[in-house]
This record gives C-alpha cells, structure tokens and sequence, in this order.
C-alpha cells in the first residue's frame, strides 16, 4: 500500500542545486515516486550564522513505513557527503533531508517524531510546502499548510534554478490536456479531482447542476430532450473554450470530468432522428476548432454498480433513471471509442474499484494512466 508522505530538502554548500536535485533522483530511486516538486526557495541560514540555503519540499508515495523510510534517508544523506558533527547547535550541510508529514501519522521515537516538531515554526519549510500541499492539514496543530504559512510574515526569495522530477517521463504533465469521460455515476468528477490535487492539474469540472432543464428531462424525456441537449451544447461550447483559452503558469497540465463529444453520444440516444441530424450540424459548426484532449480516459462500470453509485450520491432527479438508459449510454461511449481512432484512448474497468475510499484502488487506476503514451 503507498503512503504519502511530504519531505523537506535543503543545502547551504558547494552546487546547492545540484545537491538538491541528487537528493531527488536518490530518493526516487531508494524511497517511492516523486508525486510533485516545489520551487526552490533561497532562505537565510535559521537558528545560526551560515550560508544561505537552497530548500524545496517534495510529495513522495512509498511503501516504506515511517521508520524504513528515515532509515532510507540518512543513508542517503551520508551518500551525498554529509558528515554530522558532536558540535551542538545547527552547521551548515551538504544536504538536509527531514519527513515533515507522513499521512497524518503523529509518533515519536528515538529516530524520528512525526510530523516534524519544527515545521510549523520554519518558513523556508512551509512555503515550498504551500506550493504542493497548501491544504494538508498538520495533525497536531489542524491547520492547514496554507493558514500556518500565512502565520509567519517573513518573506523569502524564490530562486531562478529548479529541480527536475525523474518520474517525468511517467507524469501527467507530458499530458496538456486529459479528459476523464464515463456514464452517470461512474466517478469521473472524483477521479477528476483527485488528479488534479495530487498532480497539480487545472480542473475544468461540467456545469451539469446548473442546468433547468435536467431534472425535467428525468421526469418527461421526450419533451425536454432537445432543449436540454442544446442548453448542454452552448455550456460546454462556452466553458471549454474559455477553459481551454486561460493558461494557468501555476499548474502543469488540464484535467476535466467530460469531453465536449459526450454531447454526441447523449444526443444520439435522447433525441429524434430528425432532432439529432440538426444538432449535428450544430455541433459540427461549434466544436471544429476545439482542442482533442490528449488522453481520453473512459470509466467503464456496469449498470449494476452505476444504479448503486447513483443511489449512494442522492440526487432526487437522477433516481428514476432506468437501467435500460444506462445501457444505451454505455453502448454509445463504446461505439464512440471504436470509430474515433484519432483519440488516445484509455478504458480503464472501474466496476470493483471504490478509489474514493480505497487508495490501493486508486493507485492502480493512476498506474494506468500514468503507463499509456502518447
């Protein structure tokens, strides 16, 4: 089972990058996957009168216990060429490494007390640590990272140079742009989300809640189809563009719950023949510049676990969906698949995964996404 777990690194000697960043590769290699990299922070030497530091903090999942793990990491800071003096009191050093969180775990032993008994206090900890995990709540003090951070006015300076991720060729920042697709209640706006919190993605998540005509189309399908599908047509047309248009400098890729084509594979199974020929042309019109994403994730659950999903979430207008719905929305996104052989397409079975609950299960439907190419 991976634990995550959140690291603080620091040098004040020689390369104070290059140190650094053999901090990273040796802590890949030796402790789990480098999930997610802070800036790298210039600070003054704190608690003495030294050099001053370059410090980043990093999110690792490993299969290391808490102890493993320490064990792990002063090797390596041996490795790198720290010496630890009897001296009293803070030196400078090569390289630093100390666990600040591991989940929420709160130990002490001779060898290590979790969480770090002095980050809280440490600046030059909680701010590359905001950058990652600005909601992480400290499990002694239960404060977010973001509101013990804002505690401590002292600004520090964030330095030119960066560290690299040798997961990189693994990670979902070689994707631009992912769409998590799937029917009614098969968890995409969970897995959207989960994505972009722990990868650092921008979340584009449907306006479906917003539109008048749901709850009626669920009551009288063949009245309110057409305008509930050409009120989903102008929504996701104006949210994707204007998505897809802002860049954000601070996230590394775009994650969203739908792909503007799901109005297709709906139209076809609501609408009438003659309906769906004129909001073809509608669609053809509007969507022929629109970006393709560059993996479409398809969550694939079968009608049983759908109706359980959908009654377990309680949405009053969604209970009376027939099973033979479902069906014909799940046929739609298969025959969808097949015939669009431009799209990357990953189709990941979800029916026996809770990933909500069960971080193994999630973890594997990462795995998944995180092994397909490009």
């Amino acid at each position: 089972m991976l634990h995550t777990t959140y690291i603080s690194i620091g040098s004040n000697v020689g390369d104070k990058r290059a140190h650094l960043q053999h901090a990273v590769q040796q802590l890949s290699a030796k402790v789990g996957r480098i999930a997610k990299i802070s800036p790298i922070y210039e600070t003054p030497s704190w608690g003495y009168d030294g050099n001053d530091f370059y410090n980043a903090c990093l999110c690792i999942q490993t299969e290391l216990a808490p102890a493993e793990m320490m064990a792990e990491i002063l090797e390596i800071e041996v490795a790198l060429g720290r010496i630890r003096s009897q001296k009293k009191g803070y030196q400078d050093r090569v390289i630093d490494i100390d666990i600040i969180f591991y989940e929420d775990i709160s130990m002490q032993t001779g060898l290590l007390t979790l969480p770090h008994p002095l980050a809280h206090e440490r600046k030059f900890v909680l701010q590359p640590l905001c950058d990652i995990a600005p909601s992480k709540i400290h499990p002694t003090y239960k404060k977010t990272v973001s509101q013990l951070n804002d505690e401590i006015t002292t600004p520090i300076e964030i330095s030119n140079e960066s560290l690299e991720n040798p997961n990189k060729e693994k990670s979902f920042s070689r994707f631009n742009y992912i769409a998590i697709e799937g029917n009614i209640g098969a968890g995409k706006t969970s897995l959207a989300t989960k994505i972009s919190e722990d990868f650092n993605g921008k979340l584009i998540l449907e306006r479906f809640a917003d539109n008048p005509f749901l709850p009626k189309f669920y009551e009288d399908n063949s009245r309110y189809a057409f305008p509930l599908e050409m009120s989903f047509l102008a929504d996701r047309y104006q949210q994707i563009s204007d998505d897809l248009a802002q860049l954000d400098l601070f996230k590394d890729f775009i994650v969203s719950d739908y792909d503007v084509f799901k109005s297709l594979i709906f139209a076809k199974v609501t609408l009438q023949a003659e309906e769906y020929k004129l909001y073809r042309k509608l669609f053809d019109i509007m969507y022929k510049d629109i970006p393709k994403p560059d993996l479409y994730v398809y969550l694939y659950q079968n009608t049983e676990r759908l109706l359980r999903n959908i009654k377990k979430r309680g949405r009053d207008y969604e209970q009376k969906i027939p099973s033979e719905y479902l069906d014909k929305i799940n046929t739609g996104y298969l025959e969808f698949i097949r015939t669009h052989k431009d799209l990357n397409v990953k189709i990941i079975d979800v029916s026996d995964f809770d990933f909500v609950a069960n971080a193994n299960d999630y973890q594997k439907i990462i795995s998944e996404i995180r092994d397909t190419s490009l």
